[in-house]
């Protein structure tokens, strides 16, 4: 471990942590919706992977007391410019693939269920900050730094990981809790992350964070101060 790490990782555990949890959506994750993807072995493997290390830290989440945030796509309306880069039209309306329209299966959650009282944030774009009170709710509950998880790794968990830092919260990434539909991109985005965003490890290494930190029996349930 390099001298840098070692003094990310230290402050890492003297701060509040949160786990903030991406679109681990039916749309996203279950393999009986993602034909349309073209994933070969490797990225169906990957993401299957990436969806039971998801719930494997939020139960270590919730047995350490981490605050645990769920953040989900709720598709009501046409986002104007999506359609524009996918079919070429500003005003296409919905088609029958669109993702986690609010109210179908695609929108449940796979894998990995939210509790009762525990945090809920719906966005409708790529952002997990954008157009929400994600931020709030973080910053009321006091948190020091987030790990991010879910999917995909280059599109949501990339402008998730990006807002919290430039909103001021330092980002870790367990590359086995996230994936892409492609092994080769999601290592691509994980490098890109590393290089500007997060400090990229395992589901592991962040489970033993958050069992070595002296915050962790001290923490407020997620949603208090903001209301889940």
């Amino acid at each position: 471990m390099s001298a840098l790490r070692e003094r990310q990782l230290a402050t890492l555990a003297r701060e509040r942590p949160a786990l903030v949890v991406v679109d681990v959506q039916r749309s996203f994750g279950d393999p009986d919706m993602l034909g349309g993807h073209g994933l070969d072995a490797a990225a169906q493997a990957s993401v299957a992977a990436a969806v039971e290390r998801c719930a494997v830290l939020v139960a270590d989440a919730r047995a350490l007391g981490v605050p645990v945030y769920w953040v989900e796509l709720g598709t009501a309306t046409p986002w104007r410019a999506s359609q524009w880069l996918r079919d070429g039209d500003l005003d296409a309306p919905l088609g029958d693939d669109e993702p986690c329209v609010v109210g179908t299966p695609g929108a449940e959650w796979y894998g990995v269920q939210p509790l009762a009282g525990e945090a809920r944030v719906r966005k409708t774009g790529y952002s997990g900050f954008l157009h929400t009170d994600l931020a709030a709710r973080l910053r009321v509950d006091g948190i020091g730094w987030v790990a991010v998880v879910g999917l995909t790794t280059e599109c949501c968990i990339q402008a998730t990981a990006t807002d919290a830092i430039q909103l001021g919260w330092p980002v870790y990434i367990p590359d086995d809790a996230t994936s892409a539909y492609d092994v080769a991109l999601h290592a691509a985005a994980l490098e890109q992350l590393a290089l500007n965003v997060a400090v990229i490890g395992s589901s592991s290494e962040l489970s033993g964070l958050w069992a070595g930190s002296a915050l962790a029996a001290d923490l407020v349930p997620a949603g208090a101060g903001a209301g889940a």
